[in-house]
């Protein structure tokens, strides 16, 4: 065949491609009358029309788009009315169903930021129901029949936990350290160790958040080494504040020197000059007593003279998000008076939730046994074991002969930026399934309902016992018996 007759050849069969994309195109049934169609179907009938109407759109607009880099070759029964209306249906469901969904975490990672960090125990959510469902004296002092602060429902009880003359509470810690740093220092300086100018999550700096709040940063010392000495010669008329970072997230070992929070009350004294206290994810437990690495309590930062202090409430506390400010009267009701104050407080579910949880510290022991944070950080390794066999032989059972599982001895982790260099010991399960890789088998975990969130390792799904709930078991069962099925995977 000569070349002409190919080019010709060649021109044929373009044209009849785009001949067939012309008329599969044209087969392409309008919005209305899909959208006529798709009314008389039951699941749809309490769908709202526009939302219906954007639905069918997108369908048809997916479609057209297929029709145009199809090459000519399409399956023409995906242009079908009623397929049309079964991707409408589809469609409609994801996007009538939550964003926002429950998770199994089976990562390891206790406090985990991306999952939610802590878990409410069921004091706390059971006075959100409560109060969330009626009215409350949110902010209406019974006593007078006046208006009355939202903080006095915390106010009294953190004082009494902590040792500290007075409290506040707004929505996270960064709020915390914005507010405190703008009050007690605004267009002064402040200074701290370059050693705990850490960086938080998100990509949030203490250098960025003291810029913001005003305060004029003044370094002092080296990332390893900071003494007395730096911060008494750093003084100066315009210094008007000591910030102490808690280094919560991260540890320097080795060379190292950093002046203790006692100290620096000492020194702050005897020039007058007040100091403040983040501890990121301050606990009211010393952990130590239950084999976790020392970390320092709210009680000894307070009682070391601080004038402030403050915390998250949603890591090692086990509440819910806030950001709580302990410490001397004066500078909490300066605190309490600045405007900013309205932007950053909590609403009635966080008082009643954190509440409810600082009410449950009033006992040690219930609190590690009730508040799920500090239970699942407790929790024994003769236990993990057991939830680790018990889910392995429901596993087991869906199909020994294509799911593999061993047993694998791995640590746990605290995360949320508390206790960085703690192990926790724990056991986790690795899942192989024939003919499916890791990636697979973690992708089916994400869109299962509710997702599994689990890891990858050398080709095994792992799964960490450590903070998988007991009641999650059948979930997890249940998700493998899906999968495991023939077409469970597609």
């Amino acid at each position: 065949m000569s070349d002409l007759s190919l080019k010709l050849r060649e021109l044929e069969l373009n044209m009849e491609k785009r001949k067939k994309k012309e008329n599969l195109l044209k087969s392409l049934p309008g919005v209305d009358k899909i959208l006529l169609l798709s009314s008389s179907e039951p699941s749809l009938e309490n769908v709202g029309k526009s939302l219906l109407t954007r639905s069918i759109r997108t369908v048809i607009q997916d479609l057209r788009a297929s029709i145009i880099d199809c090459n000519g070759e399409m399956d023409e029964d995906r242009l079908l009315e009623a397929n049309i209306i079964e991707q409408v249906k589809k469609l409609t469901r994801q996007t009538l169903a939550p964003k926002l969904v429950r998770t199994v975490n089976a990562t390891g990672v206790v406090i985990h930021t991306n999952l939610g960090r802590s878990l409410l125990c069921d004091d706390a959510l059971d006075d959100i129901v409560a109060l969330s469902r009626r009215y409350s004296n949110l902010e209406f002092d019974l006593s007078t029949g006046k208006r009355g602060s939202r903080y006095s429902a915390v106010e009294d009880i953190l004082c009494e936990l902590s040792g500290a003359e007075a409290a506040i509470v707004v929505n996270n810690n960064a709020g915390a350290v914005f507010i405190a740093l703008n009050t007690l220092a605004k267009n002064k300086k402040v200074i701290v160790s370059r050693g705990e100018l850490v960086e938080i999550g998100g990509s949030f700096r203490i250098p960025d958040i003291m810029r913001e709040s005003g305060c004029i940063l003044s370094e002092v010392g080296t990332t390893n080494r900071t003494h007395v000495k730096d911060y008494e010669n750093a003084i100066d008329d315009d210094t008007k504040l000591f910030l102490k970072v808690h280094k919560s997230n991260y540890s320097i070992e080795g060379f190292t020197a950093e002046v203790s929070l006692q100290d620096l009350s000492e020194l702050a004294q005897k020039n007058d000059i007040p100091v403040m206290e983040d501890l990121g994810s301050g606990t009211l437990i010393d952990l130590s007593r239950y084999g976790l690495r020392k970390e320092p309590t709210i009680q000894n930062s307070v009682a070391s003279g601080v004038d402030i202090v403050t915390f998250s409430g949603d890591k090692l506390l086990g509440g819910p998000q806030a950001g709580i400010i302990v410490g001397k009267k004066d500078p909490i009701e300066k605190i309490k008076k600045n405007p900013i104050n309205r932007a950053l407080r909590i609403d009635k579910m966080t008082l009643a939730a954190l509440e409810s949880t600082l009410r449950i510290y009033r006992d040690e022991e219930r609190a590690v046994n009730s508040i799920p944070t500090l239970l699942m950080l407790t929790t024994s390794l003769e236990i993990i074991k057991k939830r680790a066999e018990k889910l392995k032989a429901i596993i087991e059972n869906i199909n020994k002969a294509r799911i593999k599982i061993k047993y694998m001895n791995r640590s746990s982790r605290v995360g949320g930026g508390a206790l960085p260099l703690q192990q926790l010991p724990s056991v986790c399960l690795g899942v192989k399934i024939d003919n499916l890789s890791a990636n697979r088998i973690e992708k089916f975990m994400h869109k299962n309902r509710p997702p599994i969130i689990g890891r990858i390792e050398k080709d095994f799904f792992i799964m960490d016992l450590r903070t998988i709930q007991d009641e999650e078991l059948e979930i997890i069962h249940d998700a493998f018996s899906r999968l495991s099925h023939p077409k469970g995977d597609k």
